[in-house]
């Protein structure tokens, strides 16, 4: 069975960091391309960033240089670890992971930009 488990959310004061952990279970880590996504309320489903199993990454331009998406493969885990924190940055962030036939996502963690 496959499951994808965020952890990290949470509440940040504006120019502060989090960093959000995903681990996958049900031997599809090494298979896939690990993402993650963001939707904030009244908005739809936008990604974040991409990692691939070779390590190559892709990021949103709102997130570039603020934003690194990483991967842990002893470990089944994917990360993003985001700096310089902005209010528009709110959202419930999903992990996706992506073996090309099919993709899996997580239940997501609620990050919250505020003063």
């Amino acid at each position: 069975q496959v499951q994808l488990v965020e952890s990290g959310g949470g509440l940040v004061q504006p120019g502060g960091s989090l960093r959000l952990s995903c681990a996958a279970s049900g031997n599809i880590f090494s298979r896939s391309t690990m993402g993650w996504y963001r939707q904030a309320p009244g908005n739809q489903r936008e990604l974040v960033a991409t990692i691939t199993r070779g390590g190559s990454t892709n990021y949103a331009d709102s997130v570039k240089g603020r934003f690194t998406i990483s991967r842990d493969n002893t470990k089944n885990t994917a990360y993003l670890q985001m700096n310089s924190l902005k209010p528009e940055d709110t959202a419930v962030y999903y992990c996706n992971a992506d073996t090309t036939r099919v993709g899996y996502w997580g239940q997501g963690t609620q990050v919250t930009v505020s003063s």
